[in-house]
């Protein structure tokens, strides 16, 4: 069974490299930078990792506190899962449930009835993993912009 832990440093073993795995797009300092923005407001963001018994970085939650209208959603405030990784090795497991029950606890405790996802329309892994943890598909939304 994975330990999972709160981050609590932006040293915290694995934090990092799980974000570059997961975000590959962003610099080391893009994700550094993040990471002391998401440490400075511990009541609105909720960071998790979750270790292997021999203490290997397994798995990432990071999820936020929302007070906007989230798309699909009835309440609010809603808690909103802005990432969710598992190394491959360790996929199939259970870890991104825990990861997911955890994150969902956090927002109970904040008084969320609900909690919210979004993936692009291409990624259907993401897709397949969400409804794989009980999320339901709400709507699909293709964004325009115009430069002006």
């Amino acid at each position: 069974m994975p330990r999972i832990e709160p981050c609590q440093s932006a040293r915290q073993s694995g934090w990092l490299e799980l974000r570059q795995a997961l975000w590959p797009d962003s610099s080391r300092q893009e994700h550094l930078d993040e990471i002391t923005d998401l440490l400075s407001d511990p009541r609105r963001y909720i960071n998790l990792l979750a270790y292997t018994a021999d203490g290997q970085p397994a798995g990432l939650a990071e999820a936020s506190l929302r007070r906007d209208y989230v798309n699909g959603t009835e309440h609010s405030p809603v808690v909103f899962l802005e990432g969710l990784y598992v190394v491959a090795e360790q996929r199939r497991q259970g870890i991104a449930e825990q990861l997911i029950e955890a994150v969902a606890q956090w927002g109970r405790d904040q008084g969320c009835g609900e909690m919210a996802s979004d993936t692009g329309l291409e990624n259907l892994l993401s897709q397949t993993v969400h409804k794989a943890l009980g999320f339901e598909e709400t709507e699909r939304v293709v964004y325009f912009k115009k430069t002006l």
